[in-house]
């Protein structure tokens, strides 16, 4: 049985998402692996400068960030951390070889950015010749010391911006790999019977009116409650499943929202496909996962990118331009009534929902078998 370590952390949901989502495949398919995962904050605790100062951890801080929206500059706090990230490198290495040193994995896995580097020098020192496949959870890499490090690994990419990146940076073909986009959990892949009619009955709206289903990640986001007050305010004919995640004061503030539309408010649910399947478009941020779900669910999306959004999100909002599979404006405060009016039209929304069907993603059923193919070349 070959032992795959598999690398993780929380800063956002979606890289134990993908993490998660791997496992689960590897069983389904009866792979003869020992799949064990490694949450990365956990091991470094002690180097975490902010948990320090305030006892909350960074990846804490970074999500409360995302409920609050407070995401503007991103670009610039990135160089900042990145030096805090160098300025720990060595004690990260030696944190690594030390976990490392009693164990030995056949490979190593990684859904996380920023720590590639770390990862690799480590595992040279502690477990030489055991390859590291890093797996992009993002459509793109943002560079410099993002996710692509110039170091002889395996990469597995969701796009080909992704993939002509990596061979910018120099790393051989041969190691890098291309799949047909992000890691989705297993569900947004199941059969369903949809029955959508009493779906959208019960809960409480209207059968045959165009349907939003309006996410932004587990954290939630106050603009959702500016885009129902927008849409509410308008002469749109449209209704919304409104998801707030773990964001109690968002949920509370959209159930007394005084309302024209019919409006549902859902909290954290691990049901995001059963919503999705409901709805015949999505509004939300670009984060890739999302974005990913809503399309494999047959969703045209409508997305805001500016200089709020984080910097590595950023091309994301241009892939849903590049693919025609929907609407990336500059700014769900000045755009999003024209945007929704566009998906209500089914003449227009038929279009982009050709596009989207052109779309076929089935990256977590495709990385195992180009992993099954580095462990049998590094063996070889």
């Amino acid at each position: 049985m070959k032992t795959l370590e598999l690398v993780f952390f929380d800063a956002g949901g979606g890289h134990r998402s993908a993490a998660n989502a791997l496992c689960e495949v590897v069983q389904q398919q009866n792979r003869d692996w020992d799949v064990q995962l490694m949450n990365l904050q956990e091991l470094f605790d002690d180097m975490d400068v902010l948990r320090r100062l305030t006892g909350i951890r960074s990846q804490d801080i970074y999500n409360l960030s995302l409920r609050k929206g407070w995401t503007l500059g991103s670009t610039y706090v990135l160089p900042v951390m990145h030096a805090t990230i160098r300025m720990y490198h060595s004690e990260q290495v030696k944190v690594l070889r030390k976990y490392w040193s009693g164990k030995r994995p056949d490979m190593v896995v990684s859904v996380i950015p920023n720590f590639n580097r770390a990862l690799f020098e480590a595992m040279r020192e502690a477990l030489p010749g055991v390859p590291l496949v890093t797996i992009l959870t993002d459509m793109a890499d943002f560079p410099p010391h993002f996710w692509i490090e110039q170091q002889p690994q395996h990469l597995i990419c969701g796009t080909n911006k992704a993939l002509q990146q990596a061979l910018a940076a120099g790393h051989d073909r041969n190691m890098v790999f291309l799949t047909s986009g992000m890691i989705l959990n297993p569900k947004f892949y199941e059969p369903v019977e949809l029955d959508r009619v009493g779906g959208r009955e019960a809960l409480g709206l209207d059968p045959d009116m165009p349907t939003a289903l309006m996410m932004f990640g587990g954290e939630g986001s106050a603009k959702m409650l500016d885009i129902a007050r927008r849409l509410n305010d308008s002469n749109l004919d449209v209704q919304i499943i409104a998801i707030c995640g773990k964001n109690k004061q968002l949920y509370a503030a959209l159930q007394s929202m005084p309302r024209r539309i019919p409006l549902h408010v859902e909290g954290f649910t691990r049901e995001v496909p059963k919503f999705m399947r409901l709805a015949d478009f999505f509004i939300g941020k670009p984060g890739p996962g999302s974005i990913s779900e809503a399309v494999t669910l047959g969703l045209p999306v409508i997305v805001e990118c500016n200089m709020w959004t984080l910097a590595q999100e950023r091309y994301n909002a241009e892939w849903v331009e590049e693919q025609g599979v929907g609407i990336a404006l500059k700014s769900f405060r000045k755009g999003i009534v024209d945007a929704v009016a566009r998906m209500v039209d089914p003449v227009q929304r038929g279009r982009f929902q050709e596009f989207v069907a052109r779309q076929k993603n089935r990256a977590v059923y495709e990385i195992p078998d180009i992993l099954e193919q580095i462990l049998a070349a590094s063996s070889s």
